[in-house]
């Protein structure tokens, strides 16, 4: 790689580690008392598919460890924001669907992060926004795992 593309990859990739870096703490800041970002990513993927998942399919979305799921869908549960039952096909498996209490557990973190994602995309322009979605899209695209 020469020095010049080199300079660019690690350009790059600081804006976007920093970008995150900032996201998280900033979003850390405003969900609801008790709720981690891992938590409110676990119920919303749950309330976008709109029905029940199986741990290794939530792990496989988010790209962590069966046992690291487990652990977040164990304090899911505990907090009464998921259900967890076996499989009645496969024993072996179990189904994890969000609970009443945890969806609206979602929608007030919904509701407390919303100013803040508001505030960023009204100062960048929503114009912004959307020419540089495409982009961040094509690098998550890039960076997925592939079988």
């Amino acid at each position: 790689m020469t020095d010049e593309k080199n300079a660019l990859a690690i350009a790059l990739f600081s804006e976007v580690l920093t970008a995150d870096q900032l996201i998280r703490n900033r979003l850390s800041k405003v969900l609801p008392k008790g709720m981690e970002i891992s938590h409110f990513s676990v119920l919303n993927q749950l309330v976008f598919v709109g029905g029940e998942r199986t741990p290794a399919q939530l792990a496989q979305t988010f790209h962590v460890t069966r046992g690291a799921m487990t652990n977040t869908l164990n304090k899911l549960e505990w907090a009464g924001y998921v259900h967890i039952r076996p499989d009645w096909d496969d024993a072996r498996r179990k189904m994890v669907a969000i609970s009443p209490a945890g969806r609206q557990a979602r929608d007030q973190a919904v509701d407390s992060i919303a100013p803040l994602i508001n505030t960023v995309v009204g100062e960048m322009g929503a114009d912004k926004v959307r020419t540089v979605l495409p982009v961040l899209r094509e690098l998550r695209a890039q960076l997925e795992p592939r079988d």
